[in-house]
């Protein structure tokens, strides 16, 4: 038996709406779900399960028919949904009475079901969400109840609002396969239990591959063999790259390589550069200059001025900003990491006494400020 197992697609959804590449996220989250239905066809695909949030909210009765009108064109493969945390079945979810295509199957209630499949000797356990939040532990004594059957169970959750899972128990009940939505990261536990994660990614934070899990299960008698394999599907990816800087680097050379990267990774991802290290005391880089260059979201600025600490401290004995850096030293010692740890209080501590250096009550409270900080420490 041949399966797709996808999670979390949030149609509806509006990631980055706020820049100029939102409108466009909007329409890849159901080109992407789309995308599902033709490769369910190529591969004469037999099931297909979706666990939870195809939805981001309550579904509108238009994109349910648009959902419907896709399921339609699918040849072979038998669907089956859950509602999830995010489009639950409320009091007035348009879920409710919805007369799916033949082949598509909802479990809709809100203790657990199931739904056999006798064409492809499978039965699937599941029910729906139908309050936003459910703090109980709900699948972690759930066992199927034929053995010679393929059984999959589709759940929902995995942290503390939405389902607590134990998955070292849920692994032992016997299913053949544990299909997991809510977290949008991929990952597999094992051979027989995976978050397939989001068809697309949905904010800044969900960097790295997205897309589905792609599955085969051979079951002779009570036995069963199981093969997964994780695809990469979504049309972009948020791709968070450092751009480690050297003091000699000025503002064009960090275009540059901020520019380099995107061709790397590909023109159609969406970018948060951290630029690292120690630049030019005399230079400020100019952030806006690397958003022009098109999907970059957000640009981390965590250099530091490279100071020539000696010999500041030779020119400055005699006033608070030596004494701040004597101080600061002494402080160091007593901390782990007291390279990385002491460095870094001085730059940024030095930047500011500087920046404050005709200001002597302010000088003073910067100074008691940081010294404080690192006695903490």
């Amino acid at each position: 038996m041949k399966f797709i197992h996808i999670s979390d697609i949030h149609i509806g959804a509006k990631p980055d709406s706020n820049y100029p590449w939102g409108v466009m996220r909007e329409k890849e989250i159901l080109s992407s779900f789309n995308r599902i239905i033709d490769i369910c066809n190529e591969k004469e695909i037999d099931l297909l399960l979706i666990s939870g949030d195809l939805f981001h909210k309550q579904p509108l009765i238009r994109e349910l028919k648009e959902v419907n009108y896709s399921f339609e064109k699918l040849i072979k493969t038998k669907v089956i949904i859950i509602a999830g945390n995010h489009d639950y079945i409320g009091a007035r979810s348009n879920y409710v009475g919805f007369d799916w295509c033949n082949g598509v199957h909802m479990l809709m209630e809100e203790d657990m079901d199931s739904i056999y499949l006798e064409d492809i000797n499978t039965e699937v356990y599941g029910f729906s969400y139908h309050t936003r939040d459910i703090t109980k532990p709900m699948y972690n004594k759930v066992r199927p109840g034929c053995e010679e059957r393929i059984n999959i169970l589709l759940a929902h959750g995995g942290d503390e609002k939405n389902i607590p899972i134990d998955k070292k128990a849920v692994l032992n009940n016997g299913f053949d396969y544990v299909a997991l939505g809510h977290i949008h990261k991929p990952e597999l536990f094992g051979e027989r239990m995976a978050y397939a994660g989001s068809l697309e990614p949905l904010d800044k934070n969900e960097t790295g591959p997205r897309g589905y899990i792609m599955g085969e299960i051979i079951k002779e008698e009570v036995i069963s063999h199981i093969h997964l394999d994780f695809i990469p599907h979504s049309v972009r990816e948020y791709v968070k790259v450092e751009l480690p800087i050297q003091p000699s680097f000025t503002n064009g050379a960090l275009m540059d390589m901020a520019k380099a990267k995107i061709k790397e990774y590909g023109e159609q991802n969406i970018y948060i550069f951290q630029i690292t290290g120690f630049r030019d005391a005399d230079i400020s880089f100019q952030k806006e200059d690397i958003y022009s260059l098109g999907n970059v979201i957000e640009v981390i600025d965590d250099t530091v001025p490279d100071y020539d600490f000696e010999a500041l401290y030779q020119e400055n004995q005699d006033n608070m900003i030596g004494l701040y850096i004597k101080g600061i030293k002494v402080q160091s010692e007593k901390v782990k990491n007291q390279e990385v740890v002491g460095k870094k209080a001085l730059y940024y501590g030095l930047e500011a006494l500087l920046g404050a250096k005709d200001n002597k009550m302010l000088i003073t409270k910067i100074l008691q400020s940081m010294i404080s900080l690192l006695e903490q420490k």
